[in-house]
């Protein structure tokens, strides 16, 4: 899966297609040239013949595999993040810390000071390269009639962390960093929320909090995210949620649960896997005592972000099992009746073309052929339109799984999808092709007879 994550650039999927398409002619070259069938160009222009013979059929074939590869895509850019995202990296791992026994996890912030170096308090322990807190906070414009367009679930944090922590943020403007620093209030809202919400950059709203009643806040928007990942996400600097429970503190004495309790987890950064492992015992077994009440654990992030899935893990089976065999099935269905169909219907045509001297391996090519054109042709037109709408006029296929509001089609699928058309076209059409090889001469012309 790596290997296909690192094809799957706007720059090499092209590319690889265009591969892809000269190996399918030197291997047409190749295989004309054995079976004698001639040069591509004319096997090509046979091909092209047989399908004009019944235009209408071979059109609803190619919309058929065009739909099917198009539901293909989908599934598959979806599986393939996940998978992404899952999977341990060797090199500068990310480890997260949250309560062992409980979901969601609820810890003291007190936690905060001694997981953010990786609980280094002696010499020789290891530390930490970088760390970022999560808190949670739930809220609604409207608290007499909430709806979807007017609730918000809000990330507390450290605006310094942003660039530095939070994936595919890198690129994120620095003045929008420092206006969040300047401003307790201020937060960043994705472009699609913000537009749900009917605000934009500038305005200024009250958030009545769902989860911890009685912290409501005054909010200024100072910004957006990048278009993509995070448009349906909202962040706030945790300072300003924090000044807010040291008013509730002051005012009651003490806090109460839930909210002496509102730290949700810890990332942390370190350089490769052995460090991980040594941070990790730091955190479970050589400090535990820092964190009994309650305990906590740390693991990798993929490990973290898998057993957030957990919820989710029938639903990726159905789609990787089930969903995507059953859509290749009736690919191969579809291609199978169609070539069935004209096979049949041009028995006098193949029996034809072997008075004219055409061996049976040469009648074979030419229908498996028809449909590996098809197939191709269809898959390269569904892929190359599915990246371009998806990608590049949605900003990303709407699909909401766990904190994923949206999925980007892997530029990969350019090539993969006639790749995928084309096989399953082939594998539909192996029995018509054989049926029409074996035709026997003297059968059809005693028939017209």
């Amino acid at each position: 899966m790596t290997f296909l994550l690192t094809l799957a650039s706007p720059v090499l999927a092209p590319v690889l297609a265009c591969l892809l398409f000269f190996v399918g002619l030197i291997t047409a070259e190749a295989v004309c040239t054995h079976l004698d069938i001639g040069r591509p160009s004319r096997f090509l222009l046979l091909v092209v013949k047989a399908m004009r013979r019944n235009p209408v059929r071979t059109l609803l074939a190619f919309l058929a595999v065009f739909v099917l590869v198009f539901v293909v895509t989908m599934v598959w850019s979806v599986l393939s993040f996940l998978d992404a995202v899952t999977e341990e990296k060797a090199r500068e791992q990310k480890a997260i810390v949250t309560e062992r026994w409980k979901l969601p996890s609820q810890m003291p912030l007190a936690y905060r000071n001694d997981l953010m170096n990786g609980a280094a308090f002696e010499t020789g322990d290891v530390r930490a390269e970088d760390y970022m807190s999560w808190q949670f906070y739930g809220g609604t414009l409207d608290p007499n009639n909430r709806t979807r367009e007017n609730t918000l679930f809000f990330f507390c944090t450290e605006p310094d962390k942003l660039r530095t922590m939070m994936d595919d943020l890198e690129d994120l403007d620095p003045e929008i960093v420092r206006k969040m620093k300047e401003n307790k209030r201020g937060c960043v809202i994705g472009r699609e929320r913000l537009a749900t919400l009917q605000k934009r950059v500038g305005d200024t709203f009250k958030v009545y909090s769902l989860n911890y009643k009685g912290i409501d806040l005054e909010l200024e928007v100072v910004g957006t995210f990048p278009d993509g990942r995070y448009n349906q996400s909202a962040i706030m600097n945790c300072q300003y949620f924090e000044d807010a429970l040291d008013q509730k503190r002051r005012a009651e004495g003490k806090l109460q649960p839930p909210y002496d309790r509102t730290l949700g987890l810890v990332w942390l950064k370190v350089p490769d896997r052995e460090s991980f492992q040594r941070v990790s015992d730091q955190i479970e077994n050589k400090y535990q005592n820092r964190f009994q009440d309650p305990a906590v654990k740390c693991e990798t992030a993929s490990s973290g972000i898998a057993a957030f899935l957990e919820g989710y893990r029938d639903l990726m089976w159905i789609m990787r099992v089930v969903v995507q065999p059953a859509i290749l099935l009736t690919m191969a269905l579809v291609i199978a009746l169609a070539i069935s169909i004209s096979v049949r219907e041009r028995r006098t045509e193949v029996a034809v073309l072997k008075v004219l001297g055409y061996r049976p391996w040469q009648v074979l090519m030419l229908v498996l052929g028809e449909a590996a054109f098809v197939g191709a042709a269809s898959g390269f037109l569904s892929t190359a339109i599915a990246c371009g709408l998806i990608n590049l006029l949605l900003g990303g296929l709407k699909f909401p799984i766990a904190f994923f509001p949206s999925f980007l089609i892997p530029w990969s699928a350019l090539w993969l999808g006639p790749l995928v058309g084309s096989l399953a076209a082939l594998a539909g059409s192996i029995l018509p092709a054989w049926s029409a090889c074996t035709i026997k001469v003297s059968d059809v012309f005693a028939k017209v007879a």
